[in-house]
């Protein structure tokens, strides 16, 4: 059967006394939908009432001018008005405002079918704490999701949210998800546009949060006028976003390679020129190379610091215990030590180098290579000293400490 079949415009009664604790909110987040919004509404509600829970329906309008507000109110909703324009804001005002033990959220388009929330209900019982719907098990009808997502952004966006966060789901952008409000409360969600969806799946996954999915269908939405979502702009910030929570891919892992290759050429090169075969040998020009990538790893690798200190204080990433061991280990005193003897020994060995060159009158200098090893040391312990420096002030400015990374 369809479940899609238009139903009849009854007004649903759902508990409205303050305080009262509900079994499951239904949040729905609504910009102009007065052509979809009434099924929505009285699907979540028929449901809830067949499956003898206690619960009600919350419409987060993000200002409507189309008479969804009113379409909401007439058919049983709550609605609550949401100035902040954003997908993440709606969804925030609504979730806030929510009596709920679980909540269940979907899109006011009529793409979702909210016959489906007592199942969700049912998966957060048995001890998950995020129920993800998954709309390439369940199903996915013509007409519902265009080929360029259905085959590329969206499988293609949540191997990336599995790869870099090993979140373990397979339709990481549904927008039709359960969850225990007690987990929502721990992930102090900050996104208000459409990353919402992937920042919850990202933080729960960093906190150990049960996750499970279940099938459910997409079916061709009845909004009546083009989507909110822009596909290359969207997929852009997507992955923009996933980018920024993901310091040790962004920075550490291509600064760690930049670094390794740079030392590995300088040191190969340092004895003399290698010949690779007949025609190609590679000589001190090479080796400038590899200090410019060691000096680019330095710097990129720094920056990621900057990052992983950042995105932990300020409580982007919640899963870095590693980073907390370390940091606790490393204090200023230390970056500045190690940037001090390294920035020496590059001094040492230049000054050696300078005053054999000013001994024969500054002619000709033929010790390029050394030159080039001892100054790219040099530089890398100026950089180690200010990155230090750094470091410890926006530790400070976030008011985490360097060797006190607790947070407050």
């Amino acid at each position: 059967m369809n479940t899609h079949a238009q139903l009849p415009n009854v007004k649903a009664s759902t508990p409205q006394s303050v305080g009262v604790r509900l079994d499951v909110s239904v949040v729905i987040p609504c910009l102009n939908e007065a052509n979809s919004l009434a099924f929505c509404v009285e699907k979540a509600l028929t449901a809830i009432r067949s499956a003898g829970l206690h619960g009600e329906v919350i419409v987060a309008d993000n200002g409507s001018t189309d008479g969804s507000v009113e379409i909401a109110e007439h058919n049983g909703a709550t609605v609550i008005r949401v100035p902040e324009r954003g997908y993440g804001a709606a969804l925030k005002a609504g979730i806030a405002a929510a009596r709920g033990e679980y909540v269940v959220m979907g899109d006011a388009d009529d793409s979702y079918d909210f016959s489906e929330v007592p199942n969700f209900v049912n998966e957060l019982r048995r001890g998950n704490d995020l129920v993800m719907g998954n709309r390439f098990r369940g199903g996915i009808k013509p007409g519902a999701m265009p080929a360029l997502h259905k085959y590329f952004g969206n499988p293609g966006l949540s191997w990336l949210v599995n790869f870099f966060f090993g979140a373990g789901v397979g339709d990481s952008y549904c927008g039709m998800r359960g969850f225990r409000r007690a987990l929502y409360d721990k992930l102090d969600l900050r996104s208000s546009g459409m990353e919402f969806a992937l920042e919850f799946v990202i933080k729960a996954t960093q906190i150990g949060a049960r996750i499970s999915e279940i099938p459910i269908i997409l079916w061709p939405d009845k909004r009546g006028r083009p989507p909110h979502l822009r596909s290359f702009r969207d997929g852009w910030r997507s992955l923009r976003f996933m980018l920024l929570y993901a310091p040790n891919w962004l920075y550490l892992v291509p600064g760690g390679l930049l670094l390794a290759c740079g030392l590995a050429l300088i040191f190969w090169l340092l004895p003399g020129p290698r010949q690779l075969t007949s025609r190609v040998t590679l000589d001190v020009h090479t080796m400038v190379f590899g200090v410019i990538f060691t000096l680019l790893g330095a710097q990129i690798l720094s920056i990621g610091a900057f990052a992983k200190v950042f995105s932990y204080a300020a409580r982007f990433d919640r899963g870095t215990i590693s980073l907390k061991r370390l940091l606790k280990r490393i204090t200023l005193e230390t970056g500045l030590l190690l940037g001090g003897v390294i920035f020496l020994a590059g001094l040492v060995g230049c000054i050696r180098i300078t005053w054999g060159w000013a001994a024969g009158g500054f002619g000709p200098l033929y010790q390029i290579r050394q030159i080039l090893f001892w100054s790219t040391w040099l530089f890398l312990g100026i950089q180690i000293i200010f990155s230090s420096f750094f470091l410890s002030m926006l530790g400070i400015s976030r008011e985490t400490y360097i060797g006190d990374y607790e947070l407050k």
